[in-house]
């Protein structure tokens, strides 16, 4: 091996490398204890000894020294010279008051289940499906919202707060001109479609989802919010029907949760109602046009453990769509992780 140009770092020899990313769910179980302890929301603008942040807390000093020193080493609370602590970019998304925070997602990634379905990926390598029904008798969903109604609510906080950073996005490079109706297809609490309808006053929007997750849709969006008038929720299952009627039909982080046998029948379910020359757009990771590959290879990797599904390449969704009796047109990068994905629902 040559020796490293004048002045740079030495190479990490490849055997600690391997132990670094072996071990590197410590870094996850150092994340969601900061999350649980609420480090962020106790520490303020000012620098904080280990011992106030442990009073602070409720922690033991010397326990709590050595989570933030480990915290430290990816910018997660940054050390000061004198050995106390303050906040860095990442520290502050896990403030309950962060407008674009994550600490939802840092506790939903260490919640109990997820540890016990990563620890089974391994078979889900090898059989090519979730592990989640296997442990837990139903899927995902069902569980986190009929035997975990706690763990439910804060994995929908998650994904309000992750859709919160990419609805911005989606809307800025999503072309509505001529648009009458958009239907969110699997839309949540309706934060994509908030977001569209108060850009495009003159636009009316449908938010279909599972009756549990349409009950508590956004306030705006129900009956006396201030959209109310240009929205309606329908509750559905998509797999069975979607008796929706749009320009515009969108799918936001919905088909990466299923395998394609499953993407591909609910994807022609839709477009059974859909009318002739509609759009079908496709929100997701794309693997092979990412700027991100390393969260979106592990996320495909999650999207098999917990539910079977995946990310896919541009093939794969062009793929799908096809498959699905659709006619593939383009893929668009935004300003966020995720990719449009384009269709029209062909004539008769």
């Amino acid at each position: 091996m040559a020796d490293p140009a004048p002045g740079a770092a030495p190479a990490v020899p490849a055997a600690l490398r391997l132990h670094t990313l072996a071990y590197s769910l410590g870094v996850t179980a150092a994340v969601t204890a900061a999350a649980r302890l609420g480090l962020a929301d106790a520490l303020g603008e000012e620098a904080l000894s280990v011992g106030a942040l442990a009073t602070a807390v409720g922690a033991d000093e010397e326990a709590l020294g050595q989570l933030l020193r480990a915290l430290a080493c990816h910018e997660v609370f940054r050390e000061t010279e004198d050995g106390g602590y303050t906040h860095t970019e990442m520290s502050r998304l896990l403030r309950t008051d962060a407008p674009a925070g994550r600490r939802a997602m840092a506790l939903l990634a260490g919640a109990p289940f997820a540890w016990q379905i990563w620890s089974r990926l391994d078979e889900a390598v090898r059989s090519g499906r979730s592990m989640f029904q296997d442990l837990y008798g139903k899927p995902l969903f069902a569980y986190l919202h009929q035997d975990e109604p706690e763990l439910g609510a804060l994995f929908d906080r998650a994904m309000a707060k992750s859709g919160e950073t990419t609805a911005a996005a989606v809307a800025a490079a999503l072309d509505l001109s001529g648009a009458g109706t958009v239907a969110d297809i699997g839309g949540g609490r309706g934060t994509l479609l908030r977001t569209l309808l108060d850009r495009h006053p003159d636009l009316n929007g449908v938010l279909f989802d599972l009756p549990q997750v349409v009950a508590d849709a956004d306030p705006a969006l129900r009956t006396g919010g201030e959209l109310a008038d240009r929205c309606r929720l329908v509750a559905g299952d998509c797999h069975v029907d979607v008796p929706v009627k749009a320009d515009t039909y969108l799918l936001k982080g919905v088909v990466h949760m299923w395998n394609d046998a499953t993407a591909v029948a609910a994807l022609r379910t839709l477009a059974r109602n859909a009318p002739p020359g509609s759009r079908v757009v496709l929100i997701e990771q794309v693997l092979d046009a990412t700027d991100t590959p390393e969260i979106a290879t592990v996320m495909n990797l999650l999207m098999l453990v917990s539910q079977g599904g995946r990310e896919r390449t541009q093939g794969e969704l062009r793929s799908v769509l096809t498959r699905a009796g659709l006619e593939f047109c383009s893929i668009t990068p935004t300003a966020s992780v995720v990719h449009l994905v384009e269709a029209v629902v062909p004539g008769p």
